[in-house]
């Protein structure tokens, strides 16, 4: 075996540790979606799938390291596209530990957690977990709050469900008589389901405006539902202005 060949063992162990874990989230994306995986199992595969990036862009360093000490040129870039291939799922592993770390271990956020939004009509309505989640809620997202606009109810409501839709979730009820939107918003990747309510209601001649975002799966949300709150009301509050 040639010296450049050995230099180059390295670099390639990397690039091949990058695509197996590549494989290994692929194949928990598509068993879930497809049905064949619970989602506790395509989760952790697919964390496992991470660490096994973090080793491979370790190897694909240490093979940079190698190559330019060696003057290999194919080595090098063996190493620079293992390092490429590993960063996406390196950068969601460090994602992912720093939010459960951040955010508190909660799965339902609402701005109203003393009367919240109900859901009726998703596929598996939940009831609010209660006194305690809203403790942590407030102590982690005070700024969580209902939006007031200076506007009659059944005028707001219009620009609510428009800006619902624009969300791309799936509405599975507008209720104009209740004032309510019931909604669906999936994730990207393994297409989880969370569930939105959307409820208005007359307030001294203004309409107030409350949401709520739950997780269907897992206790911890990572902060999800908070920032689909705030991007929806925000969203909501940009509409109203426009009028």
């Amino acid at each position: 075996m040639g010296v450049k060949m050995r230099n180059s063992i390295m670099s390639l162990l990397g690039l091949v540790t990058s695509v197996a874990a590549l494989v290994m989230a692929a194949l928990a994306i598509v068993g879930y979606r497809s049905g064949e995986l619970h989602f506790v199992t395509a989760l952790t595969d697919f964390e496992r799938s991470a660490y096994i990036s973090c080793v491979a862009l370790l190897l694909s360093l240490v093979g940079l390291w190698i190559a330019r000490s060696s003057g290999t040129r194919r080595g090098m870039i063996l190493s620079l596209l293992g390092m490429v291939l590993s960063l996406p799922l390196v950068v969601f592993i460090v994602n992912f530990e720093y939010a459960a770390k951040v955010y508190p271990p909660v799965n339902d956020i609402t701005t109203d957690t003393e009367d919240p939004p109900t859901f009726w009509d998703v596929p598996n309505p939940v009831t609010y977990p209660g006194d305690k989640v809203a403790e942590m809620q407030r102590q982690a997202y005070p700024h969580i709050k209902p939006l007031v606009v200076n506007m009659e109810p059944a005028e707001t409501f219009k620009l609510a469900s428009a800006v619902a839709h624009n969300m791309r979730w799936e509405i599975v009820a507008e209720n104009s008589s209740d004032m309510q939107i019931e909604a669906v918003a999936t994730s990207l990747l393994f297409g989880f389901e969370d569930y939105v309510a959307i409820r208005l209601q007359a307030d001294n001649g203004h309409t107030r405006v409350d949401v709520r975002s739950h997780s269907h799966l897992g206790r911890i949300d990572r902060g999800v539902n908070a920032k689909r709150i705030r991007t929806y009301l925000n969203a909501l509050h940009q509409r109203v202005a426009m009028e």
